[in-house]
């Protein structure tokens, strides 16, 4: 997907939500269990309910992996439920160097279709090019977090004051543009997210901690939001598990129902 298409579909749905499909065996609703693939039958049910108000979805292939054969079959499936329109998320913070990457990005982007992966960028330019050499696809680089272990490096300083997270951006601005590069940016500290965008202005963020995680869909607006969005907020526990009873797609649509009217509102001010 292209930069202006993802703007284009932003506009259309009037949202710039997120939807993280991390579905946990553990908390989906039990009946769904005596499906033959669970994780699916969840997934399957909150896209019917929310794929108009949301422009992305985002699976944590952690919550996949984990069940061997099985969850890649499940995530495959996923994929390719998702309507064509939406953008979607590879949310596996790969990062290692030459044909290991270039692999990574072959399953991400060739087997399963992803159009984006999550990367990590602490071993440099040789760990995150390859996945650039994949025509329309983004890479979505960690810069600054929300985990409080953030504090342990992202945000340490060299001896002339610039920090670990603005040296990433500066640095994997000159690899590629804001067509191809987004960056991870947690939500739960919103002036964060201001000092990250002096240093990105055009590129769009992944914003996770909104939600469950006490963001605020105001402040991240506030500091983050451009002419163009530039924004992909994600939320995952308030929607998928508003509701562990039969009806939980409907609760699902309605806490996704809640977030996309605030950001319509928002977006009224670009």
């Amino acid at each position: 997907m292209t930069r202006q298409e993802l703007i284009n579909t932003i506009r259309i749905k009037k949202s710039f939500l997120c939807i993280g499909l991390d579905t946990d065996l553990n908390k989906i609703p039990k009946f769904l269990l005596d499906f033959e693939d669970p994780v699916f039958e969840f997934n399957k049910r909150i896209i019917d309910a929310t794929h108009d108000l949301c422009v992305a979805y985002k699976p944590n292939i952690a919550f996949y992996e984990c069940h061997g054969s099985k969850g890649w079959d499940s995530l495959k499936k996923t994929m390719e439920y998702i309507p064509k329109e939406i953008f979607t998320i590879a949310d596996a913070k790969r990062g290692d160097i030459g044909n290991t990457s270039t692999y990574y990005a072959k399953t991400f982007f060739e087997y399963l279709n992803f159009d984006s992966v999550t990367v990590a960028p602490y071993m440099g330019i040789d760990s995150v090019t390859p996945f650039l050499e994949f025509e329309n696809k983004w890479v979505i680089l960690l810069a600054l977090t929300s985990n409080q272990g953030a504090l342990d490096f992202q945000l340490t300083e060299d001896k002339d004051g610039e920090k670990l997270f603005e040296k990433v951006i500066r640095k994997s601005s000159l690899w590629s543009g804001s067509d191809r590069l987004m960056y991870v940016v947690g939500a739960t500290r919103g002036e964060d997210i201001g000092a990250v965008r002096k240093c990105a202005p055009e590129a769009f963020f992944l914003v996770p901690g909104v939600g469950a995680q006490g963001g605020s869909l105001q402040d991240v607006a506030k500091f983050g939001m451009t002419g163009d969005c530039g924004l992909l907020v994600n939320s995952s526990r308030q929607i998928l598990y508003a509701s562990s009873d039969t009806n939980f797609a409907e609760a699902a649509r309605t806490e996704a129902k809640k977030v996309q009217t605030e950001m319509e509102s928002l977006l009224k001010s670009i």
